[in-house]
């Protein structure tokens, strides 16, 4: 059971599933159309969820023994796929949505029979049924609705839950029996980020009540188990920092519509992306604040998974609550994030950096040659290329070598594979097959990698000649590969691993870089990679 094939299968499913489904949402009514609460100005059609709901549910039901607890949570996935898709077709109402909510939960408590047992602040002492399945109930259609309300920018929902299901993964992974969690997260993974393919500002696609429902059901169910079954000695209140920023903001818009004799179901712009929004933060840099003040939450998860219940609440309740004074500081003095005024003396820094080329020219031309030079001279000097490697090459050559000299413009999909099939061989090649150096190698060639992050980040950052454009999707990912570099030594993988998935990533941004910036077949990009893997063919399959 590999948590890493369960995670491509859950992509696989979520990208092939989302664009059939996007066909059909017209005729079944499921498109979301702009009103005056939202911040989309076209229909955008609601089936995001499909994917994420069938990348989690088929490779769980595939590869996980189904044993009453997975059947209860995939029986109440199904159940809130069902209601989601109806809410997302016709507005089915909220009472018959809470009550959708309370039957998947109670799937889950008394089939499956996972509850809280050993509930926050009670001490080691098992708190009775009567008290414990009720206080269940509550805590995961609140995790539901939580997920729900905070849906509200393209990628937020989905952005917040992948930073909880990480940290939620690792806290399985380290557990006494987390198998069943690790593959679940996995597999939820595997949805979200196929979803997020389609859902990265502008959107193409919506999750909807089905994947937001889903998600908050499968965070509540994955915290629950965690707490209560895989690993017990961790704190009760944990959840509160695994789930984060999404449960403050529901009960502080609840607060706001009851002190203000609102209806609580009616929806308004009283959460944090709203007020973001309203002090004049754009689309990306609300979403970004977002993430990062989720990561923040979800991280210190990790080092107080220990601690008394009380601290880690108070932790909490500080990082939510500066949240709130800065908004509120900020809407009573109408701060506005992008007043018009006299630049400082680090915006003159760098716009006279950025004349000077400084932070411009000089990055692009670093990638320009740092990516080429790595690709071209590791299968050189590496001690030996796996045949399987040579084959592949070999054949990728043979096409490259067409596309180059007989293609229109050596643009094409197939140039695109072999460039990323070149960078991920180089890296794994680096990294596996190193010989043996008289110098430090490995902190060269970690300050070589740290240069061409930097060098690739301003030139993303402040040339205005290159369309490569940064989405939230990315600082995902790299907060994936700083978590799984700086927990590597903590058995969640392999050292060599974390180096690899680093440096591969590194590796393709500076090759996408390059591709969106090449003119012509015989771009220094694409010369380097026909030699690379002329070298990997030779040195595979014939030395």
């Amino acid at each position: 059971m590999n948590p890493i094939i369960v995670l491509v299968a859950g992509i696989a499913i979520s990208v092939m599933i989302i664009p059939l489904a996007w066909r059909f949402a017209p005729l079944m009514g499921m498109i979301d159309k702009p009103d005056a609460r939202k911040v989309h100005s076209v229909p955008i059609p609601r089936i995001g969820g499909w994917g994420i709901v069938f990348g989690t549910l088929i490779p769980i039901a595939l590869v996980v023994p189904l044993d009453p607890l997975i059947q209860s949570f995939l029986i109440g996935g199904i159940i809130l796929f069902i209601s989601g898709a109806w809410d997302d077709a016709q507005e089915i109402g909220h009472f018959t949505k809470f009550a959708c909510q309370i039957i998947a939960a109670g799937v889950v408590v008394f089939y499956g029979d996972l509850w809280i047992a050993q509930a926050p602040y009670a001490g080691v002492e098992e708190v009775s049924p009567y008290f414990g399945k009720p206080f269940t109930f509550f805590a995961m259609v609140g995790m539901m609705n939580a997920i729900n309300h905070s849906d509200g920018l393209d990628g937020l929902a989905g952005g917040e839950s992948m930073l909880s299901l990480i940290v939620l993964a690792f806290l399985a992974f380290v557990g006494d029996d987390g198998t069943i969690a690790v593959v679940i997260a996995c597999a939820t993974m595997g949805g979200v980020l196929g979803f997020l393919r389609f859902n990265t500002h502008p959107a193409q696609v919506f999750m909807g009540d089905t994947g937001s429902q889903f998600l908050g059901f499968t965070l509540a169910f994955l915290a629950i188990y965690l707490t209560q079954v895989c690993h017990p000695a961790l704190s009760n209140a944990l959840p509160l920092l695994m789930l984060g920023l999404p449960i403050v903001d529901i009960l502080a818009v609840l607060y706001l519509r009851i002190s203000q004799g609102m209806n609580w179901f009616k929806a308004t712009r009283n959460h944090i992306h709203h007020r973001l929004l309203d002090r004049g933060f754009n689309h990306y840099e609300s979403v970004i604040i977002i993430y990062s003040i989720q990561a923040a939450l979800v991280i210190s998860a990790i080092f107080m998974r220990c601690q008394n219940d009380w601290w880690v609440t108070a932790w909490y309740l500080l990082v939510c609550a500066s949240v709130f004074v800065f908004l509120v500081i900020a809407e009573k003095a109408n701060w506005q994030a992008h007043r018009v005024s006299d630049e400082s003396k680090v915006s003159q820094l760098i716009v006279y950096l950025k004349t000077k080329g400084i932070l411009t020219v000089a990055p692009a031309r670093l990638v320009m040659f740092m990516v080429p030079l790595f690709i071209v001279v590791t299968p050189l000097w590496v001690t030996s290329v796996p045949r399987d490697f040579g084959m592949v090459s070999g054949v990728m050559l043979v096409v490259l070598a067409f596309e180059m000299f007989f293609g229109k413009n050596g643009d094409s999909i197939t140039s695109r594979a072999a460039i990323s099939v070149v960078a991920i061989f180089a890296a794994y090649l680096s990294v596996n097959y190193t010989p043996p150096l008289l110098v430090d190698f490995e902190l060269g060639r970690t300050l070589y990698f740290a240069l061409l992050a930097v060098a690739i980040a301003s030139s993303v950052r402040f040339s205005k000649r290159i369309s490569f454009q940064v989405t939230p999707t990315d600082y995902l990912i790299v907060f994936g590969l700083l978590t799984i570099a700086f927990f590597a030594n903590e058995h969640f993988v392999a050292r060599d691993t974390s180096v690899l998935l680093v440096e591969a990533v590194i590796l393709l941004y500076g090759c996408q870089l390059l591709i969106e910036q090449r003119v012509g077949r015989w771009s220094l990009l694409n010369a380097a990679t026909l030699v690379a893997l002329g070298v990997l063919a030779l040195r595979g399959l014939l030395l």
